[in-house]
């Protein structure tokens, strides 16, 4: 009997579980009393039952419900400025952007009644608010006409604008982080089951729900763009990491903090492992193409106007209101030359993007320069010695991670060199707002999903980071009575993540008797204690009369501090990971494919 042909398919391979214990360490330990494998966070024990998924799509569903859940709920609460005159808060600002793209021509976007909310977002923002208008505007025109619609809180409106914040979100940000996870997950050798509890942290993030869901704001569409062109980065695709930081920085410009990282690693793929020119024009000639196409609409609408001979900036009765901008360039620029309408409109929307004329921060945040400022009055110098000063300090901290970053292009590299620039940025850069402490807390909450990110040491790093920053915009939160769902959200995300106050288990687990373990530990507990007794000295003690701010100074202060200690465990770490320092000082080999 003549044997069998080889069958031309190869035998199904057995899925390799990805619950196997060795590569799960960082969330699992053994019980004391059974002596069996348990998880070591209560997260991670909600995900148990799926810890022998091979597929993310068994998971992904779930996930998303969930964290979409969340949102909305915490939409129920007020926002900022709700019921609060004169000029009520950034609800208010959003929704009126929204009112005058939709009710204005282009050309006076940048222009119209600036003491109101004037637009001093980038044009991309615009586009968004002029989308949002409109389709809210087929549901009930009211809520945007001019003039007439300020200061609104329509019940219905405010489920539309919520509504805004959570599709703009699940388009951009919500896809962005699945594709980033699933990717830094496998450069890292990360399983599947602990890649979908690190997406379910992140997306559980306190600080973002609270800013953009309750306070109100959009900040994950940018967020979002930027978690884009990491990924990309991550993917080799070059050339849409640059269009999706184009997207990013033409949102908000607080992008800006991530744009040396952007610019490091990109410049550094174009000569590691080898000399690549071509890329190097492609990803320039697509930069520039791609700030073209975002300020074209712009543009295109200006010359529109122009056309019809619509003034770019009148006054309510039509007249054309002098430009204070462009008093001092009288004498070299011809105001009746054709292209003195284009000029004009770009040097003001970059006027309004960059408003140095605010000074060195407008409000109280926990940076180097409020925190300064307590002991030395440094707002009294100069505003130009001021804005030297904070521009030094500012390369200071962040060119070394970006030097590392263009030394080393190394994917693994990109969520801690992004989040050390950001905290320099934080800390010392010019006209930061306590919100911006997002920026930081987006690359560093990313590294849950790297290799041991939901290990005890990176997970308590992380931890510390996100309930420090939900403290320090405390101040801002209660102002506009949101503390209950400041404790809720930011005590349940402690919770899952076994951080204090609600547990230990991040710190306290098997081999944590290492000496640098300790000290993190009890650096974190000296935190965490300040922060408690502040909200028992907040809630029931009244400062004295001759120092009403006295709380709010020592929240700068705590806050400052440990947000410095967060940039020093970055850069540490990225120096560390970069393998850059000789073995004899610390420098070790990654044995994680990369």
């Amino acid at each position: 009997m003549a044997g069998h042909a080889p069958s031309p398919h190869k035998p199904r391979r057995k899925a390799k579980r990805t619950a196997d214990l060795q590569s799960n360490l960082s969330i699992v330990e053994s019980s004391s009393s059974s002596g069996r494998v348990v998880p070591s966070f209560p997260l991670a024990a909600f995900f148990w039952p799926a810890r022998g998924s091979v597929s993310q799509w068994e998971i992904l569903p779930l996930v998303l419900m969930v964290v979409g859940l969340f949102r909305w709920a915490a939409g129920l609460w007020g926002y900022s400025g709700f019921e609060k005159p004169p000029i009520f808060g950034d609800y208010e600002a959003q929704r009126h952007w929204m009112e005058i793209t939709t009710q204005l021509p282009v050309s006076q976007w940048y222009f119209h009644d600036l003491q109101w909310w004037g637009l001093d977002y980038p044009p991309l923002t615009a586009y968004h608010s002029w989308l949002c208008g409109k389709i809210g505007s087929l549901i009930d025109p009211s809520w945007f006409a001019l003039y007439e619609s300020r200061g609104l809180h329509d019940p219905t409106l405010k489920i539309f604008m919520r509504a805004t914040v959570l599709v703009s979100e699940y388009l951009i940000f919500v896809p962005a982080l699945v594709v980033f996870v699933r990717r830094f997950s496998r450069v890292n050798g990360v399983t599947t089951w602990s890649a979908s509890i690190a997406l379910a942290a992140i997306l559980l993030q306190p600080a973002t729900i609270l800013i953009d869901h309750v306070h109100f704001q959009y900040n994950t569409v940018m967020l979002g763009f930027v978690v884009a062109s990491m990924s990309s980065m991550i993917a080799e695709r070059y050339l849409w990491s640059a269009v999706f930081f184009v997207c990013a920085l033409g949102f908000k410009q607080m992008a800006l903090y991530y744009a040396f990282s952007v610019f490091a690693y990109l410049l550094g793929s174009c000569f590691s492992p080898r000399i690549n020119v071509t890329r190097f024009i492609a990803i320039a000639a697509v930069t520039a193409v791609s700030f073209a196409i975002l300020i074209l609409p712009l543009v295109a609408g200006t010359y529109y106007d122009v056309k019809r001979g619509i003034s770019p900036h009148p006054d309510r009765k039509g007249s054309r209101v002098p430009l204070p901008l462009f008093e001092e360039y009288v004498g070299y620029l011809n105001t009746d030359a054709f292209y003195y309408p284009y000029i004009e409109q770009l040097v003001q929307m970059v006027h309004r993007v960059f408003p140095f004329a605010r000074g060195l921060f407008e409000d109280k945040v926990a940076n180097f320069w409020c925190a300064l400022n307590v002991v030395v009055k440094i707002k009294n110098y100069p505003t130009e010695l001021l804005q030297r000063g904070a521009l030094i300090a500012t390369l200071a901290s962040i060119v070394p991670p970006n030097l590392i970053l263009l030394i080393r292009p190394k994917k693994h590299l990109l969520p801690l060199a992004f989040a050390t620039t950001a905290w320099g940025f934080f800390l010392f850069s010019y006209q930061v707002h306590e919100k911006s402490v997002l920026l930081p807390l987006m690359p560093m909450t990313l590294l849950l999903a790297g290799n041991q990110g939901l290990g005890k040491d990176i997970r308590a790093w992380v931890g510390f980071a996100n309930i420090l920053g939900c403290w320090t915009m405390f101040p801002l939160l209660q102002r506009v009575d949101l503390r209950v769902p400041y404790a809720v959200l930011t005590l349940l995300w402690a919770y899952l993540l076994g951080l204090p106050p609600t547990s230990t288990s991040a710190y306290f687990q098997q081999g944590s008797s290492v000496f640098s373990h300790w000290v993190t530990a009890f650096t974190h507990v000296f935190f965490y204690l300040a922060m408690a007794l502040w909200h028992v000295l907040e809630f029931f003690v009244r400062p004295p009369s001759d120092k009403p701010d006295l709380w709010v100074v020592a929240n700068v202060g705590v806050g400052a501090a440990g947000f410095s200690l967060c940039y020093l465990w970055c850069l540490w770490k990225l120096i560390l990971q970069s393998d850059i320092l000789p073995k004899a000082l610390g420098g070790k080999e990654r044995k994680a494919k990369i």
